[in-house]
């Protein structure tokens, strides 16, 4: 994730923006006005701000994306057949993939593949017979044609994710939508470490329970009130933040679960939250995924129109 850059000539409060905007509408009328003032944002943050966001959506159209997730099959205890093969317990579709490609062994919390030799499954690029599977774990896949499979834990359960480089959603993507940026949901927020850092058990949007490793909380000013948020470690080893939220644009402009948002390693007690950034979780794109949910705490009670919209919403 990029750094964020400090700007500190748009750090006008919301009345002096409100007053400007009064001024503007009575000179030039409310739709010149909101011109004028997408005008003013600098130049140099905007672009930063669209190139992140061109960046973020080139990632769910990459070849591994979250575009192409089209199946996840909860495993049972013993053998779970897969291929095309309609009375299997994993159904594969597309063209010309085998009858029985082999079969997911799940017992004791082990998962097993065993695959026919002549389906010519591959397992990071080389041909497998039988391999033990691990959880989530992003560059063990296994690959036949255009599909993947990997191993997927949502709590207690698991499961086999299928991508499809050739999936609906893929073909049919027209892209994502966006709240214009706005400076004013760029805010610097106070960083409180957890001394220790705390595991929270996260319901996910199917119902399971995952731990989370919260590292602390961040306290900043919005709309002249004081909200808090918590957030965990998003990549190991680097103390940069994910935070899991929702406030009240949530299912009804934005997306009714969540939104994500990532940041910069705080730094001497500090750390920039920039909402104009805010994008949706997995599920936003796919029925297979099994997203985080807001912890209650960090169901924020006021209106974030900042970062990414509903996906499915209509172009304006």
């Amino acid at each position: 994730m990029e750094s964020r850059r400090g700007i500190r000539s748009l750090r006008a409060g919301r009345a002096e923006r409100a007053v400007l905007c009064l001024a503007l509408c009575a000179v030039l009328g409310a739709g010149a006005a909101v011109a004028a003032l997408a005008a003013a944002v600098d130049p140099a943050y905007q672009a930063s701000v669209e190139k992140w966001r061109q960046a973020y959506e080139a990632t769910l159209r990459a070849d591994d994306g979250w575009l192409t997730v089209s199946g996840l099959f909860w495993l049972h205890d013993g053998d779970n057949r897969f291929g095309s093969d309609p009375l299997g317990d994993i159904v594969v579709p597309g063209k010309g993939v085998p009858a029985q490609i082999g079969a997911f062994t799940f017992h004791d919390g082990k998962v097993v593949v065993h695959a026919q030799p002549s389906a010519k499954l591959l397992l990071n690029g080389k041909p497998v017979t039988t391999a033990e599977l691990h959880a989530d774990t992003p560059y063990e896949r296994l690959e036949l044609g255009g599909l993947a499979f990997f191993l997927h834990a949502s709590g207690t359960r698991f499961g086999i994710r299928l991508k499809d480089k050739n999936s609906k959603a893929r073909r049919e993507f027209s892209g994502l939508h966006w709240f214009p940026i706005d400076p004013a949901y760029r805010v610097t927020a106070r960083f409180v470490p957890y001394q220790p850092p705390k595991t929270v058990q996260t319901q996910n949007i199917v119902g399971d329970f995952d731990p989370y490793v919260m590292i602390g909380t961040v306290t900043f000013t919005l709309q002249g009130k004081q909200y808090q948020l918590e957030g965990s470690e998003n990549m190991p080893g680097t103390g940069t933040l994910f935070i899991v939220f929702r406030d009240l644009t949530s299912g009804k402009l934005t997306d009714s679960a969540a939104r994500f948002l990532v940041t910069a390693a705080p730094k001497n007690g500090t750390v920039v939250l920039d909402f104009n950034e805010a994008y949706n979780p997995p599920c936003a794109y796919t029925a297979y995924a099994t997203c985080p949910l807001p912890s209650p705490g960090n169901r924020l009670r006021v209106a974030i129109p900042a970062g990414e919209k509903n996906y499915k919403e209509q172009a304006d």
